[in-house]
């Protein structure tokens, strides 16, 4: 059967929903195996499936005041065509509304074999409506104004607004709904920043240097996936979000140094890394995940980081005599809500729920633990999440330090642009105030153990 770009921008949502999958990895296998696909529809699938899901709280909003019947147990393919019809009737402009909704009428036809008058009655109703549907006020429930308006769950509103206020939140999510820059970090045990970009700018691209990261290139009018180009095949380049870049200047390995890299995940940061140490020294990956070492394994060939030596490992065991005191700095990328990266990964905010934080913060102080005890003294210990919340950032440290009395926490070194260090000393990066992804560090010093 073959599917228009609206029907696959469906099956993609399903799969997300149904799957508990990410869209990225499912929209790059979709539009892999469309090679000729045209460039207009593999834009328009990646607008529909990430607008839908960043925009789901909104209209599913819109949803409820038309349809009659329970919402949650309306069919999900049939949940999913009204959301991303309804989506292109509310936030795009290119396409009439009549064709909207006879398209979603043809692919109910042809998934389902039934809705169709249902979705069709629905999105009838809406254009007939859609000016009377209310909306929470600002002024008389802040908290749910946001969380619908600009889409997010209510708990994470009601969150956020005791942390940063009403303004700063509407902000922050407003940030969240944004298509995010495609960032890249150039590989310099490979080429330079100025190469890369002109290489980049001849292919059609329009690249600028970004401001936080040395290393990093912000590309736009793409008319292809940088993925596909030759800068990437020959290991040139990592795509890789800026925040995301300046984890490895937060831990300014040096050339010659032992390095201990802490669910390193698929290894982005652990490449940086060797970059920075100019491939001098050594580098351990570890991370619990067979394939995500795997794939680092990989990743680290293409950027010919050869100092990294890779390992499935459980960070939270207690390290071997092997281990002890055996590292001048490691780097604990920690698991996390990743609420900081809600712009790339819109469909987190819809699985996360409020005990989910609790969770991850028990998993980080076990990682911690055992990962001072591989240190050496004198060594930094660099603690790092994609995400904004207090819990997991730095009550976590703070709780560590208490129990730790020989570790203290340092200042970023200087490659850090101090508008991302707070008063306290820590990194932070933010949407709606830097332009990246929301990411937290910490640099922690072993010293000698304090006399109780």
């Amino acid at each position: 059967m073959i599917m228009t770009p609206r029907h696959i921008a469906v099956e993609i949502l399903n799969r997300v929903e149904e799957e508990g999958a990410y869209a990225e990895p499912l929209l790059d296998a979709s539009l892999s195996a469309h090679p000729q696909m045209k460039i207009e529809d593999r834009r328009l699938i990646t607008e529909i499936v990430y607008g839908t899901l960043r925009m789901r709280g909104n209209l599913d909003w819109v949803i409820g005041h038309i349809y009659r019947g329970k919402f949650d147990a309306m069919d999900m393919s049939i949940r999913n065509i009204l959301r991303t019809a309804l989506y292109q009737m509310l936030f795009t402009e290119r396409i009439p509304d009549f064709a909207i909704v006879n398209e979603a009428v043809e692919i109910t036809k042809k998934m389902r074999g039934r809705g169709s008058g249902l979705v069709n009655a629905i999105l009838r109703n809406f254009i007939r409506k859609k000016d009377q549907i209310p909306y929470p006020e600002i002024r008389k429930d802040p908290a749910h104004h946001i969380s619908i308006v600009h889409s997010h769950p209510l708990w994470m509103v009601k969150q956020w607004i005791e942390m940063f206020g009403i303004e700063e939140t509407a902000a922050l999510c407003r940030a969240n709904n944004q298509v995010p820059p495609v960032t890249v970090r150039v590989n310099t045990l490979r080429t330079t920043r100025e190469r890369t970009k002109e290489k980049l700018s001849q292919h059609g691209f329009e690249v600028n240097e970004t401001v936080f990261s040395p290393d990093g290139l912000s590309i736009s009018n793409r008319h292809t996936s940088v993925r596909e180009t030759d800068c990437y095949a020959s290991g040139g380049i990592q795509v890789q979000d800026e925040a995301s870049q300046l984890i490895a200047c937060l831990v300014s390995p040096q050339p010659g140094e032992n390095v201990l890299d802490l669910c390193a995940g698929m290894g982005g940061k652990t490449a940086h890394m060797a970059a920075v140490m100019e491939n001098r020294g050594s580098i351990l990956a570890l991370d619990i995940s067979r394939k995500k070492i795997d794939a680092l394994c990989r990743n680290v060939s293409r950027l010919n980081a050869v100092i990294v030596d890779a390992q499935v490992g459980d960070a939270r065991e207690k390290p071997g005599k092997a281990f002890f005191e055996r590292f001048d700095r490691i780097l604990i990328d920690a698991p996390c809500t990743g609420l900081g990266t809600l712009r790339r990964n819109p469909e987190i905010k819809w699985r996360t729920l409020p005990a989910d934080a609790e969770k991850c913060c028990l998993l980080q102080k076990a990682i911690l633990e055992s990962a001072a005890a591989c240190l050496k003294k004198g060594g930094y210990l660099i603690y790092s999440t994609c995400t904004i919340t207090r819990e997991e950032n730095e009550a976590v440290i703070e709780d560590f330090t208490n129990r730790h009395p020989d570790f203290i926490c340092n200042r970023p070194p200087d490659e850090i642009n101090s508008v991302l260090v707070d008063d306290h000393g820590y990194f932070r990066s933010y949407p709606h105030h830097h332009g990246t992804d929301g990411f937290f560090g910490a640099v922690l010093v072993k010293g000698m153990e304090m006399e109780k």
